[in-house]
Formats: C-alpha cells, sequence, structure tokens
C-alpha cells in the first residue's frame, strides 16, 4: 500500500498582512509539512501581543456558522507550540485549520493559536522555554504557586532549567497573553497539543475522552502553573491534552484526521453550553490541593 503524503497544502486565500508574512518565513523552516503558502493562507492575525523578543502571537478566530443555539455556540480555544521543541504540536495545528469547514467543527466558534512559543521555536536549537528561559506550562497562577512551584522545581525536577517556573505566575508576555485570552474569549473547553508522550490528559469538568485516533487517555499527573491544572481544575475550564507521539515526525494524514475527527466528535458530545455549565460550576466546590506528579 502507498503512504499517503501529509503534506499539507495551501488554499486560496487574500494575500497575508505584511507582519503575517514575516511570521510564517521565520517559523515555517521549523515546522514539518508545513509550507510558507500554507501559513500565509492560514487566516492568521497579530493579536497585538508579542513574545519576549518582540515575535508577534497569532491568531485566528473563527465564528460559528448559522444560527446558535439558546446559549450561543460551544466556543473553542486551541493552543499549540507552548512548548518550543515540540514542532509538530504546532504543525499539527495548521493542519487541523485546512479542515475546520468540514463538520462539526463549523458549529462552534474557534480561537487557534498554533505557535505560543515563538521564541523557543526560533532558538539555534528548539527550546522548551521562552527566551527567559520560562517553561510557560509551569508558569500559571495556580492556587498556592508562590510556595508550590519554586517546591516542585527544586525537589521533584532536581531544578532542571528546562521545566524552571518563573520567578512569579504570568511573569512571562506569553503566559500573560493566554490567561488574558482565556478571561476574554471565556472558553468551554480548551485543547492543548504537546509531544511525545503519546497519551490524552483531561482535567476539568467533564467526562474524560477515552481515544483520539490512536491516543489513548493516561493521566500524566496535576502539578503547580501547568495550564491544564490552572483551566481544569482551578478555572473549572475542561482541559484536554493531546500528547503527539513524535515531536519531530508528523502523524500520518490518516491519523492527524482520526484525532482531529474523535476531538470533535467528544467536544460536540460531553462538552455544555456557557448556560449549563455556569450553573454546573455554581455548585463546586474550590478546587481541591492534588497530589503532584507528572512531566510533561
Amino acid at each position: 500500500m502507498l503512504a499517503v503524503a501529509c503534506t499539507v497544502q495551501a488554499a486560496p486565500a487574500a494575500p497575508a498582512q505584511p507582519a503575517v508574512a514575516e511570521w510564517c518565513r521565520k517559523l515555517t523552516p521549523r515546522l514539518p509539512t508545513v509550507s510558507e503558502a500554507t501559513c500565509q493562507a492560514s487566516r492568521l492575525a497579530p493579536t497585538g501581543s508579542r513574545s519576549v523578543q518582540g515575535v508577534p502571537i497569532l491568531a485566528r478566530r473563527v465564528a460559528a456558522a448559522g444560527k446558535p443555539g439558546r446559549d450561543g455556540p460551544l466556543r473553542v480555544l486551541l493552543v499549540g507550540g507552548i512548548h518550543g521543541d515540540e514542532l509538530t504540536a504546532s504543525a499539527v495545528v495548521f493542519q487541523w485549520m485546512q479542515w475546520l469547514q468540514q463538520p462539526p467543527a463549523p458549529q462552534f466558534q474557534w480561537n487557534i493559536v498554533p505557535v505560543l512559543n515563538p521564541d523557543g521555536m526560533l532558538a539555534a536549537k528548539p527550546q522548551r522555554m521562552n527566551a527567559n528561559g520560562v517553561e510557560l506550562n509551569r508558569n500559571f497562577p495556580t492556587p498556592n504557586w508562590d510556595k508550590e512551584a519554586p517546591r516542585y522545581w527544586s525537589r521533584v525536577t532536581g531544578s532542571d532549567p528546562r521545566r524552571f517556573p518563573g520567578k512569579t505566575p504570568l511573569s512571562e508576555p506569553e503566559s500573560r497573553w493566554l490567561n488574558e485570552e482565556i478571561m476574554r474569549f471565556k472558553p468551554h473547553v480548551i485543547v492543548s497539543v504537546h509531544a511525545p508522550f503519546g497519551v490524552l490528559d483531561f482535567d476539568g469538568p467533564a467526562k474524560a475522552p477515552n481515544r483520539f485516533g490512536r491516543l489513548l487517555f493516561n493521566r500524566v499527573g496535576v502539578y503547580p502553573g501547568s495550564l491544564g491544572n490552572y483551566g481544569g481544575v482551578h478555572k473549572n475550564v475542561p482541559v484536554v491534552t493531546i500528547e503527539l507521539a513524535n515531536a519531530q515526525a508528523m502523524p500520518t494524514q490518516e491519523e492527524a484526521r482520526r484525532i482531529w475527527l474523535d476531538m470533535l466528535a467528544w467536544i460536540e458530545r460531553n462538552i455544555r453550553p456557557q448556560a449549563a455549565l455556569q450553573k454546573a460550576q455554581s455548585g463546586l466546590p474550590e478546587a481541591p490541593a492534588l497530589a503532584l506528579a507528572g512531566r510533561n
């Protein structure tokens, strides 16, 4: 059987604005299977925020099609590239953006950030941290961060510089922007893409997915400052963490599509509109202190 080519093809679109074109010129050499033309056709736009080194943070915002229900469309925040050395975690988001017109994706409202950590990706050797050496997925303001995050970094990781949480929560422009975007957009679900553990993780008030494609649900733990802990445990917004199997080599197009379709089906079945979500959250107690574990 012939292998299916998985290079993402560019779709016709208006010319990208100069800032986006320059961003694509710099970033796409690091993104497997994503061409500069595909990047420019992906309808990304500057958010107004920049990384430590001044690289624009780009996003694509897509309104839901058709007439929304009583509580409005489900809002999905899709984030790739929190870790700059997980190249496929950004590249697969570009692939999925080509399929946004295929049901049931159009019924959701999307906010898509394919590369949250452009400085890490653009480093001479792509690195997990941002340009300040901060691990962005440890920099969110979870409860007792000032005590728990430094202690976890020191005792559990052995002060691993790749997992340095920063000196204060939200010390970095990239994590600050994402936090502000969560407050503004009020997503019903957050999907955060990583690599290379090859599993699914989940935090928050919804039924955890069993599998997306070949990726099976397997909790990797809860730790201070992570997006899953902050969004899913503290903010009560479901957070799905997709861990692709390889940080450098893309899944086949068939597998990428299966993950995408399974994710959409799970959202459609398990994520409730805002009114129902707020009602459920009103009876929830404060997030308890959880055991700290996990590596990502």
